[in-house]
């Protein structure tokens, strides 16, 4: 599959990555045709999804079947009116039809909108305004449900509503029931031109530390853009069982659930489960020998706590993370537990993966690695010109004539917004890193996350890393406090693991202080530590910072 896409297929280096890595482009292409029907049509008995859930029910579907079902779905959207270039939302946590749908709508050339199950009135009214969302398809949960039913007289473009639910459950008033209807569908008539490579056919709200959701739009490309990420990142072939851990409202999910493992014709494994445990997820992972392994930092932090010589781990043979900056520690306890380096990535919602560590490399604990050849990045001052190595300053993509394949095309309705991230020919990501004598990036923060005080700049990142090592600490966020002295102090917002948590008080307080001074330049330690039972985040998981630091101006 990879060979129809690209023009060099394998590669042994960095250097070799970034000279000779090409894509081949079709004039219209869709990734539901050009790369799932057509493993459907040459490896139609090939395994593509294996679903389970914490109900211990299983379902395993090939390309083949992937196929049918996708062509049945699209026809059932079309015989509701829906078509190109119409906004769907999918609310349907990690329910088999996720995968479905995704594809169904790709087929018809509809705009899908994946969203978390976690979605206030608010949220939904505000989507369903800002994008005049046609359509919403869900999962039947009794708080979804509610937030939607709450949402519909304030949301006048949704013309349909469908659920998806088990067998024999009532259907929720004003809805439409999914699994009855679908199989009553005619047979799926391909439409002549589904789509331009231009056209939108994926968009995310993204949920920014601050300020309202932006709507990310990304073309049909954007799927292409993923080839890098399943192929090289994951480093996947025909014979993996790759589990990337995400809610399907994330877009971490198209980055691992979707569209690169399907490129590299592994078999994309999920596990549906309400409430993350470390234990049960590690049990999954044994019994059906998942072979390859993405999840965030927060993940591999509970992992690492349990006991991993009870469950039988011996098919990994790789793991990757990304979603937030990984910890030296975490690496460094995972590797000694289980003899796998985790592999780091890094991107955002408006890109693919911008920088990777790559199989070819060799990791760097605490490292995002190297720009991926698709993109051109950069550091760069505050007046524009580029960082030495070691300077610390904003990661930025250059962008030349012909926009890079995965980067998206704007903040939907929002031109003022897309101008002031994307201009110059540079999009700006926001995000302050610096980069080593070997090339290796290493993240710092948000711009607005970076704390000044008494002349020096502090990245939260590199403090919450020497935290992070101490073994008292789950999950840490660094941020300012005005001083009247130095400007800002640093302060550390900390949650303990339950064995510590009766320890909470000045001598610990003192020891984490110290602790940082040994680990780190001594000006950046925490001068005020606060314990907390939770951290607060967004609805995608990342840490708000911006919340801790409002509640303590109000102090």
């Amino acid at each position: 599959m990879v060979e129809r896409f690209l023009k060099q297929t394998t590669f042994t280096s960095s250097e070799d990555y970034n000279e000779h890595l090409e894509f081949i482009i079709p004039e219209h292409f869709n990734f539901a045709y050009d790369v799932m029907d057509i493993w459907a049509e040459e490896a139609p008995d090939k395994l593509a999804l294996l679903w389970t859930n914490d109900q211990g029910e299983e379902i395993r579907a090939t390309f083949k079947q992937l196929k049918e079902q996708s062509d049945q779905a699209a026809s059932y959207l079309q015989t509701l009116g829906i078509g190109k270039g119409d906004p769907v939302m999918l609310i349907l946590k990690r329910r088999y039809e996720w995968w479905i749908v995704m594809l169904a709508l790709c087929k018809i050339g509809a705009v899908v909108i994946p969203a978390t199950h976690m979605l206030t009135k608010h949220d939904i009214v505000y989507r369903n305004t800002r994008a005049s969302v046609k359509a919403i398809i869900c999962v039947d949960d009794a708080y979804v449900v509610s937030q939607i039913q709450a949402a519909k007289d304030e949301s006048p473009t949704v013309k349909e509503y469908i659920t998806i639910t088990d067998h024999g459950k009532a259907i929720p008033e004003g809805f439409r029931d999914y699994q009855t209807e679908v199989v009553q569908a005619p047979a799926f008539v391909r439409p002549a031109i589904v789509n331009d490579n231009e056209d939108t056919m994926i968009m995310y709200f993204t949920s920014g530390t601050s300020g309202e959701p932006k709507m990310v739009a990304h073309d049909f490309l954007y799927a292409m853009g993923h080839l890098t990420t399943g192929v090289f990142w994951h480093n996947l072939h025909e014979g993996s069982l790759h589990l990337t851990v995400a809610d399907t409202g994330w877009g971490k999910a198209v980055w691992g659930k979707f569209y690169g493992q399907w490129f590299a014709g592994a078999t994309v494994f999920v596990f549906d489960h309400e409430k993350f445990d470390a234990d049960s997820l590690l049990r999954q992972m044994a019994k059906y020998h998942v072979t390859s392994f993405c999840a965030p930092p927060t993940i591999y932090r509970f992992m690492i706590r349990e006991d991993l010589s009870k469950y039988d781990l011996s098919s990994l043979e790789y793991c990757t993370t990304a979603g937030e900056a990984l910890n030296p520690a975490v690496f460094e306890k995972f590797y000694e537990k289980t003899g796998i380096r985790m592999m780091e990535g890094f991107g955002q919602t408006e890109t693919t993966m911008t920088l990777g560590t790559f199989p070819w490399m060799e990791p760097k604990p605490g490292s995002m690695g190297k720009p991926n050849g698709q993109y051109q990045v950069e550091l760069q001052r505050t007046d524009g010109s580029l960082c030495e190595d070691g300077e610390k300053g904003e990661i930025v993509i250059r962008v030349g004539e012909k926009k890079p394949l995965g980067l998206f095309k704007e903040y939907y309705r929002d031109p003022e917004l897309t101008h002031e991230a994307w201009h110059d020919g540079i999009y700006h990501t926001g995000d302050m890193a610096w980069r080593d004598e070997d090339g290796y990036y290493w993240f710092e923060g948000r711009i607005d996350d970076v704390i000044k005080s008494s002349g020096y700049r502090i990245g939260p990142f590199e403090v919450e890393s020497a935290l992070m090592t101490h073994p008292a600490v789950v999950e840490c966020a660094i941020t300012g406090v005005p001083d009247d002295i130095r400007g800002m102090v640093v302060k550390a917002t900390i949650v303990l693991g339950k064995e510590w948590k009766d320890k909470a008080g000045d001598t610990l307080i003192k020891e984490l202080q110290q602790h940082v001074k040994r680990e780190t330049a001594p000006y950046k330690y925490p001068r005020i530590i606060e314990f907390v039972d939770e951290l607060p985040k967004t609805i995608s998981g990342k840490i708000r910072r911006v919340e801790i630091r409002n509640k303590d101006k109000k102090k």
